[in-house]
């Protein structure tokens, strides 16, 4: 619990009462690897912060899976669109790790924007963070090549060959399995 409230003392000062109301909020998790967080169909009724793990986004396929986004230690997981509008997702959200999440319903979010003096900022940096790893991953798929996607994933995230199997990088880049070999033994 600690890690959330660090990260959201980076952003902004939060009174005791304010965060003694939000922490009655939370929901700690701790969910095994390959969890489905989130199924097709479903709507997303949480907004989580990842205290430990990794998570990856993507849609169901009947050949393949299309993998998008991943999210890590210290960042916000949900399927956002999905939790905002109270609609049935179109992907799934599932563990790549063992996960410990700190989730908030989307009910108890309304009660912390309401009832604390900074819960409409912790939400919106919240959203603003989704909104900016979602807008530099299509910036990215318009603007680089797929060798350059891949240098950037892991100047960003170091630690993701440990954590995500290559096919699912070389979906989120993109490529097929073969051309991230072809890719990887050219930059090696």
């Amino acid at each position: 619990m600690e890690k959330i409230r660090a990260y959201f003392g980076q952003m902004t000062a939060m009174s005791e009462q304010d965060w003694a109301y939000f922490r009655l909020k939370l929901e700690r998790v701790e969910l095994p690897r390959k969890t489905l967080l989130l199924r097709a169909g479903q709507t997303e009724n949480y907004l989580s912060f990842i205290e430990d793990g990794a998570v990856r986004y993507y849609m169901p396929g009947i050949e393949q899976e299309l993998t998008f986004a991943f999210t890590f230690t210290n960042q916000f997981v949900s399927a956002y669109d999905s939790f905002l509008l109270r609609q049935p997702s179109v992907y799934h959200v599932e563990t790549l790790t063992a996960t410990t999440l700190w989730r908030l319903s989307y009910k108890d979010l309304q009660d912390v924007y309401r009832e604390t003096a900074v819960g409409n900022l912790v939400g919106r940096l919240a959203a603003e963070d989704i909104f900016m790893k979602k807008s530099r991953r299509e910036l990215s798929l318009l603007q680089e090549t797929a060798e350059e996607r891949y240098l950037a994933l892991f100047s960003e995230q170091p630690h993701l060959l440990l954590q995500v199997p290559l096919k699912y990088i070389a979906s989120y880049i993109g490529v097929t399995p073969q051309a991230l070999s072809r890719i990887r033994r050219r930059i090696s």
